[in-house]
């Protein structure tokens, strides 16, 4: 890895951040608040949050096994994914290099910032091969975007293939790992001490069930979650996110059952989906959600849609031609969406 001053926009590193109120006491007990301008009344939501979020960030670390120190807490995944661009890459100079087909916001904050995208064609097996990752960059590339489990294909990458790329670049490598409750691959959260260049990406939009409150993790080195944290809003996480993300972290258990309720029922609905004249192959998964190669997916889409039924048509994706995406729900949604497509003719 390049020193982390190399990587860094010079206009970032030299940033004088943001002090807020807040920010300016630290370690000493405090009952009268006059520093913020806030209204006395209407308490507790008067008050400004924590802007470093350290109380949630101390339940994370208990569940997840990182230190309080290397976690950032965005409004969602997607803060954690635009800011690398502002941090790392130049606008109308640097690269990204990414896998494809994969998550759409990559590339979508790559053109917010004017940064040019790079996708690398995954295989017909939808794995990566570090070597043509790795040949897609150049002396401006700043961040290689890897997907595991990969959406909207579903599989794990083959981890030794990851590691290549981490290991074989000079650059920062983010991996997202959204879906990886649901996989039986190691995290590579755990890894982050042995890759300075790593950034892994984590929600609580997916297993946890809160995609309402919208909030996103990065794990990283303490060093770039500084960076992240000098870059942005000062109050990015609001109150009533974090309280309910407290209250969900009081018992992960539950969060386990719900995953182990999905997996059953995404066992369940491969399995009947295989089965279907109208579906020509189903593709292997570690998600909460499968891809399933059908006889015409617009018109199977258009059908389902006029019966209530939701899924999602990935046909003009690459590589995902009369592709549907399946998101696992409960058993009688489940049953419902199986009903409609054996109506179907």
């Amino acid at each position: 890895m390049k020193p982390l001053e190399q990587l860094v926009r010079k206009n970032i590193w030299s940033l004088a951040p943001y002090s807020s109120a807040r920010d300016e006491y630290s370690g000493k007990e405090a009952h009268v608040f006059l520093d913020a301008n806030e209204n006395p009344y209407n308490d507790p939501y008067n008050r400004y949050p924590d802007p470093l979020q350290r109380d949630l960030k101390a339940q994370i670390t208990k569940v997840k096994g990182i230190p309080a120190e290397m976690i950032f807490l965005g409004n969602g995944s997607d803060e954690a994914i635009d800011l690398p661009y502002r941090i790392f890459c130049e606008p109308g100079r640097d690269n990204v290099v990414a896998i494809e087909p994969t998550y759409g916001m990559y590339r979508v904050c790559a053109d917010i910032n004017n940064v040019e995208y790079r996708p690398v064609l995954l295989d017909e097996r939808y794995q990566l091969y570090a070597d043509q990752l790795l040949a897609a960059t150049d002396e401006h590339t700043k961040i290689i975007w890897i997907c595991s489990p990969n959406n909207p294909t579903g599989n794990s990458l083959d981890r030794d293939e990851i590691l290549k790329v981490i290991t074989g670049f000079q650059g920062i490598v983010i991996v997202d790992e959204a879906y990886s409750d649901f996989s039986s691959q190691k995290p590579l959260r755990m890894e982050l001490a042995a890759h300075p260049n790593l950034i892994v990406l984590n929600t609580f939009s997916k297993a946890w069930g809160l995609a309402a409150i919208r909030l996103g993790m990065a794990f990283a080195s303490p060093d770039i979650i500084a960076i992240y944290n000098k870059v942005k809003y000062p109050y990015n996480v609001n109150l009533l996110t974090q309280r309910q993300a407290m209250e969900a972290l009081k018992d992960p258990f539950e969060t386990d059952k719900w995953v182990k309720l999905l997996l059953g029922e995404r066992t369940r609905l491969m399995a009947a989906f295989a089965e279907l004249p109208i579906c020509e192959k189903v593709y292997p998964t570690d998600a909460n959600f499968f891809l399933a190669k059908m006889t015409d997916a617009q018109k199977i889409y258009d059908y389902l849609v006029d019966r209530g039924v939701i899924v999602r048509n990935r046909t003009r994706v690459q590589l995902c031609q009369n592709c549907l995406r399946i998101t696992i729900g409960m058993k009688g949604e489940n049953n419902e969406l199986l009903s409609a497509l054996r109506q179907y003719n």
